[in-house]
This record gives structure tokens, C-alpha cells and sequence, in this order.
């Protein structure tokens, strides 16, 4: 959703929030409409507000969530490197492959009287 009209800096998205806090819905709706905004995207700002202001700690993951997140990616890590090898080792069988159709052609096309 965008503004109608005008963008609007991230300091006049808090004073929006702030000044609508104690409005009714009705009231949100009539002051949105007055300022060319849509009621869903001052909700939105008051959601990203509210976040932006979380305390730190409510923020940061608990030691088990990064625990399972670390062991998630050495997992994606380990298995990333399966793949590259696996990878690696079908280019090496298609580019011997190659080779080996080529010298073969080669050699028919030599022996021929």
C-alpha cells in the first residue's frame, strides 16, 4: 500500500502513530482520510513503531533458537558441500567423457584406408 499524495519520512510516520494512538476507529478513518493515507498502512506504521521500540532483550533470540539456528546452518553448510562435490566430480566425469568420445572418433578416422 503507498500514501496517496506525499512520502512520508519515518519521523511523520511516528508523530502519525503517536497523534492517532487515542483516536477511535472512526476517528483513525477520518484523520487518514484527511492525510491521504490508507487506515491499514498507519496500522502498519504503529506495528513497525511498536517493534522498533521492543526492549533488546525481548528482540534477541533465546540460547536455544540460536543454538538450532547454528546447527541449521552447519547442517546447510555441510550439505552445500556435499552437492559441490557431487557436482564437481559430474563435470570431471562429463568433461573425461567428452574426451574419450573425441580421441575414439579420432582414431576410427585415422585407421581408415
Amino acid at each position: 500500500m503507498h500514501s496517496r499524495g506525499r512520502a512520508w519520512t519515518a519521523p511523520a510516520r511516528l508523530q502519525a502513530v503517536i497523534t492517532t494512538a487515542a483516536l477511535s476507529q472512526a476517528d483513525k478513518s477520518a484523520w487518514c482520510r484527511e492525510h491521504g493515507i490508507y487506515p491499514a498502512e498507519l496500522e502498519q506504521w504503529c506495528a513497525s513503531s511498536t517493534s522498533a521500540l521492543a526492549e533488546p532483550q525481548d528482540a534477541r533470540a533465546s540460547p536455544q533458537a540460536t543454538r538450532q539456528d547454528r546447527k541449521r546452518i552447519k547442517d546447510l553448510e555441510l550439505e552445500r558441500l556435499r552437492k559441490d562435490s557431487a557436482l564437481a566430480e559430474t563435470a570431471a566425469l562429463l568433461v573425461l567423457s567428452k574426451k574419450s568420445r573425441r580421441s575414439t572418433i579420432r582414431a576410427r578416422t585415422h585407421d581408415r584406408p
